[in-house]
């Protein structure tokens, strides 16, 4: 199962990545995510919730993206974490950050029900307790 969860993370971030759009057919209609990254801390639920964050929230912070896959961590039976390098340019400043985050994914009967968006691998590593 564990192994199932990885290459599912795999596929929706490889799409995203790919296409700019999230592989829906791999997010539970009920997902919730919560960038631990953007000041407020808010949540987001359902697809609705997803297109929020990905192209209005975050995506207002940023003018240019990249994001590259550099890690995929089988935790426990639920949980993924996906490690990747990031390299943005602020949309207000224009200051160019080049870093490593992180997401950890909770994967539930093959759908990802729960995102939480870190600034590094370790704060999503602590966050889970590993």
């Amino acid at each position: 199962m564990s192994q199932q969860n990885v290459d599912l993370v795999r596929r929706g971030f490889e799409h995203f990545v790919a296409t700019g759009e999230p592989a829906w057919d791999t997010l539970d209609e009920h997902v919730e995510v919560r960038d631990h990254d953007i000041m407020d801390g808010r949540e987001y639920h359902g697809h609705a919730g997803v297109r929020q964050w990905l192209f209005e929230d975050w995506a207002s912070a940023w003018s240019d993206y990249t994001a590259e896959p550099q890690e995929y961590i089988d935790c426990d039976h639920e949980r993924v974490v996906g490690v990747f390098q990031m390299k943005a340019t602020g949309r207000a400043s224009g200051v160019v950050i080049e870093r490593q985050d992180a997401m950890v994914y909770v994967v539930r009967d093959q759908q990802v029900t729960r995102v939480d968006y870190y600034n590094s691998k370790q704060q999503a590593l602590d966050a889970i307790g590993s």
